[in-house]
């Protein structure tokens, strides 16, 4: 059965799936997983949803680790999620500094094309973006993603000092909107 948009969940990556430092996740050491993140993603797969990441990492380029230390972090987190029951069907990673004028950072919609063509989707819409920035539901937004905003990582900041987008939901971590989205809660 094909694909379709309103079963897509996008995710950002540091603050939702694992913790967020402001001085950049630099290698294996400092990727530190959100449990409860890791069983909603194994959640969400096994009701039939299709989860993929867009994610910027600025650290690349900015020289703080490098493609292979990143690798490493997203088969880490490949393999937590396979040991329950989930798949990630698309990594998407920007990993130009915010000066690059690249068109796949975040807030730009870039990244969310990506998976969008590598998952041979027509449009995004009715598909999900859950993300702890305003610059992810920006981007979720352009895409035609519906908007989700959990309150870990940079979450509960973002809520306080941001006018989100109209229609935004908010949640208190990605279980908690995992719940709701499968009708749990």
């Amino acid at each position: 059965m094909p694909l379709s948009a309103d079963r897509l969940v996008i995710l950002d990556r540091d603050g939702v799936i694992n913790q967020d430092s402001d001085h950049y996740i630099k290698s294996l050491e400092e990727w530190i997983a959100y449990p409860a993140s890791i069983a909603a993603i194994g959640e969400l797969t096994r009701a039939g949803y299709t989860i993929a990441i867009a994610t910027n990492q600025s650290g690349l380029g900015r020289g703080y680790f490098d493609e292979q230390t990143l690798t490493t972090m997203h088969d880490k987190l490949e393999g937590l999620v396979e040991n329950v029951g989930g798949r990630i069907a698309r990594i998407a990673y920007c990993p130009h500094e915010p000066g690059d004028d690249c068109k796949c950072r975040k807030p730009l919609p870039g990244l969310l094309f990506q998976i969008q063509q590598a998952l041979g989707l027509d449009t995004l819409e009715g598909s999900w973006m859950v993300g702890d920035s305003l610059r992810d539901l920006q981007a979720g937004e352009a895409a035609g993603s519906r908007p989700v905003l959990v309150k870990t990582g940079k979450g509960a900041a973002t809520l306080e000092k941001k006018e989100l987008p109209t229609g935004t939901k908010v949640f208190d971590d990605l279980a908690a909107f995992s719940r709701w989205l499968l009708g749990i809660e």
